[in-house]
């Protein structure tokens, strides 16, 4: 047993970090390594029995929609050695091509997206290859879809992040 360490937290921070980044990045392969064998999850409008099928259910979940996650102020307490519990602040923006889709079974005819608020409550656990979410729950305090004008932002010429920057 190791007691939890300043050292580990920011550990832990880096890693959601890079869960909020894998997503948006839609980088499957490298999100799978953030959980642990064992990670339970909850709280999501797809299949999530383990880890092969969560990263499987949020990669077709997002197929054809432009996702921004932002996650901040974290609460992160140790709950034992090896063991950390977190809650995270959360706004997501998913948008998709205008009537392609709804959102939870609703569809507003000619909607394009939603911004979401809630948080994430999470568990981590120190495992052989470092810190790994063991538990993630997804919660929501309000959903506000995007229906009408303003789908379509204008051609700006974005830069993109580069792949490989930190790893």
């Amino acid at each position: 047993m190791t007691e939890v360490t300043p050292a580990d937290l920011e550990e832990i921070r880096g890693l959601k970090s890079r869960y909020f980044r894998y997503v948006d990045t839609k980088r499957w392969g490298d999100l799978r390594t953030l959980f642990a064998r064992d990670a339970v999850f909850d709280g999501f409008a797809f299949a999530t029995a383990g880890p092969d099928a969560f990263v499987a259910g949020v990669a077709a979940y997002l197929d054809g929609i432009e996702s921004v996650h932002q996650g901040f102020m974290p609460e992160l307490r140790a709950i034992g050695d090896n063991r950390v519990r977190g809650i995270w602040s959360m706004f997501d923006q998913l948008t998709w091509a205008p009537g392609s889709r709804g959102y939870k079974g609703i569809d507003l005819g000619g909607q394009w997206g939603i911004r979401g608020y809630g948080h994430y409550e999470e568990e981590y656990a120190r495992t052989a290859d470092g810190w790994r979410i063991c538990f993630m729950r997804l919660t929501r305090l309000r959903v506000e879809p995007l229906v009408g004008d303003g789908h379509t932002p204008p051609p700006y010429d974005l830069p993109r992040l580069t792949p490989g920057w930190l790893d």
